[in-house]
């Protein structure tokens, strides 16, 4: 896989993710995927972060690959956070989720100060980083701009070119979006930044700093996402490259927690397969306890084996009816996870029929290659637009979630009653002739997805190219 033979081995790149593990994990392994094939490559990270993926990083250094984490002080102390809260996933409040925009705002010039010290021959930064485009003109080298999908920045382009203004009549009437290559509906109140006027003006800086970069970094892959592909890069005029999905790569270089078996893959070996729902809305967002009752009154209702993750929530004697969690478990028809769950092994057990997800790209792209259909329960972010991709793509159903929740760690959008969550759960897991082809559409994608890392797959090949991108632009500007 290396190709350092190609004398790229004095090429050094530095990669800066966004502060929380869904932003993270992909940019470090599309770090580690680069350091496989002989480039040296830089890390920055505070140190709670850094701990996240050091162990990965130590695996590759030992096979040879020259790859390292700058760690840098996090303010902690200085905004009032406890030690150790250094991502937005530690947050269990608004205040807090407050205090670290404050600290991230305070290690802008650190970061930058850095970045033009340690002097790469490119940048790879999270686009939620926008001050980053700054310092690689004034460096003088290119900076690519890491995201999730391309159909998420097609939408965007769609409303920002053809709906500016958002004149698009009250929140919940529904209008399509003009130039995608599928028919896509939508309202006004499940838009990505909908009722976040606060952040305007991170919003439109950080648009300035994708059409200033050199391109844009997809963890996709072109076969999920032909007619998207095409548009963005005919719409915009800027290059992008999809190298995902990137897990699938760091399965190749070898991964932390490889060997470690959770309890829940056993129970998963005494069930028929395809019949297991697995239920995991992220680690990010915290349910209420009225909502969290009603899910689980539609999964006894709906009589469908279960495993269901539920994290960071408060007062756990009061999660779910009276005798629910002891009547699952005594009756063995499902699992209650409430700490780390080990979600791609799972996803890839034979014994998992379908997936209700919150429509967070990772997971997303996670149950797309495993050959999971899902059940989508979009939250926030650009997760209604996932949900949309999902839809149009055939690859699963909709709860139905009408609105975008506008702050992630508390969800207070209107509650979604257990009969309408029961009627998803049929729809997906009851044998169908619509579900069946649900079934066969995305384990036909799934496959794509392997060979897309493969050696000679659309991901493999984008990689090398990129590094000849890499290669010219160092060596025509910095020698």
């Amino acid at each position: 896989m290396a190709l350092a033979e190609m004398g790229n081995s004095k090429l050094h790149l530095l990669f800066l993710p966004y502060f929380t593990p869904s932003h993270m994990i992909p940019q470090v392994n599309a770090a580690r995927i680069f350091a496989s094939h002989g480039l040296k490559v830089t890390i920055i990270a505070t140190p709670a972060n850094a701990d996240l993926f050091q162990s990965s990083i130590d695996e590759d250094t030992k096979l040879g690959h020259d790859i390292s984490i700058h760690i840098i002080p996090f303010p902690a102390d200085e905004v009032g956070l406890p030690n150790g809260v250094e991502n937005f996933n530690a947050a269990t409040s608004i205040e807090m989720l407050g205090k670290l925009m404050k600290a991230l705002f305070m290690l802008q010039k650190p970061i930058e100060d850095l970045i033009l010290k340690i002097n790469p021959h490119c940048l790879f930064s999270d686009r939620l980083f926008p001050w980053t485009i700054d310092v690689t003109e004034k460096l003088k080298i290119p900076r690519f701009s890491s995201t999730t999908s391309i159909f998420h920045h097609c939408v965007k382009h769609s409303l920002e070119t053809h709906l500016p203004h958002r004149n698009i009549g009250s929140e919940t009437e529904s209008f399509f979006l003009p130039g995608l290559p599928d028919k896509i509906e939508l309202k006004k109140c499940q838009i990505e930044d909908y009722g976040q006027n606060s952040f305007g003006d991170i919003i439109e800086r950080t648009r300035d700093a994708d059409r200033r970069s050199h391109g844009m970094i997809y963890d996709t892959f072109f076969e999920l996402e032909p007619g998207y592909a095409e548009y963005m890069e005919k719409a915009t005029g800027k290059q992008s490259w999809s190298i995902g999905p990137l897990f699938l790569f760091s399965d190749q270089l070898g991964k932390r927690d490889v060997d470690i078996k959770h309890s829940c893959l056993d129970w998963l070996d005494t069930q028929e397969q395809s019949k297991v729902l697995y239920i995991c809305f992220g680690s990010l967002a915290k349910f209420p306890e009225a909502q969290l009752k009603e899910i689980a009154l539609a999964i006894e209702s709906s009589d469908c084996p279960f495993i269901w993750v539920v994290r960071n929530q408060e007062n756990e004697q009061d999660w779910f009816p009276k005798g629910f969690e002891e009547k699952m478990i005594k009756s063995g028809k499902g699992l209650i996870i409430k700490k780390w769950a080990p979600q791609l092994k799972i996803l890839n057990h034979p014994s998992i029929g379908g997936f209700m997800t919150h429509s967070g790209w990772n997971s997303v792209l996670e149950s797309v290659s495993a050959g999971v259909p899902m059940i989508t329960w979009p939250l926030f972010s650009e997760q209604f637009y996932n949900d949309k991709f999902v839809g149009a793509m055939e690859f699963g159903v909709r709860v139905g979630v009408e609105k975008v929740n506008v702050v992630p760690v508390m969800i207070t959008t209107p509650l979604v009653e257990s009969k309408q969550i029961q009627e998803a759960i049929q729809k997906l897991m009851c044998k169908s002739g619509k579900s069946e082809r649900i079934r066969e559409k995305v384990k036909e994608m799934a496959a794509m997805a392997k060979a897309a890392v493969e050696e000679g797959g659309s991901s493999y090949e984008n990689v090398k190219a990129l590094i000849q991108v890499i290669k010219a632009s160092a060596f025509g500007e910095k020698n």
